[in-house]
């Protein structure tokens, strides 16, 4: 499995943003603007709470099962798998979902006089934390769940028993 690149994360952020920033002014031009829903921070949120406990969850338990403490209970490897495998689809869908916040959020910059417009660019600031907080906290989970030879360089000396 490969490891999520920030620069991946990144790039889907900007162009989900220059994307939606241009959609917006386009919509704004033609019509009313959809609105950004007040929901979108509070799932996001959520997202990335449920991340974090799984992560502090699994450490937690690796560390006592490389500790060999009695009574431990291991993390089986699928587990572990399928952890990182939900961190990284969340993180990929959330730098887009963010960008795509977060372009409208700079559209509606330019009207925060109309209250209306000035809670929809609130709820889509709130909305691009809520998700970088999902992409730290996917990272995280992907950070505990690496195994111990992935953190030797290529080309390294293996240990031979």
């Amino acid at each position: 499995m490969r490891q999520l690149r920030v620069k991946v994360l990144a790039g889907l952020f900007v162009v989900a943003g220059i994307l939606s920033w241009g959609g917006a002014r386009l919509w704004d031009a033609f019509g009313t603007l959809p609105s950004v829903p007040l929901a979108a921070p509070i799932v996001l949120a959520a997202i990335a709470a449920v991340l974090a406990a799984t992560a502090l969850s699994l450490r937690a338990r690796l560390k006592a099962q490389r500790e060999r403490r009695p009574g431990a209970k291991g993390v089986e490897p699928m587990v572990a798998a399928r952890a990182v495998v939900f961190g990284q689809a969340s993180a990929l869908v959330t730098a887009v979902v963010s960008g795509m916040y977060a372009g409208t959020g700079v559209f509606l910059l330019g009207s925060l006089d109309v209250p209306a417009r000035r809670d929809q660019a609130i709820y889509a600031g709130f909305a691009v934390l809520a998700g970088l907080a999902v992409i730290a906290a996917a990272l995280f989970l992907e950070r505990v769940c690496r195994l111990p030879e992935d953190d030797e360089p290529p080309g390294a000396p293996t240990a031979t028993a």
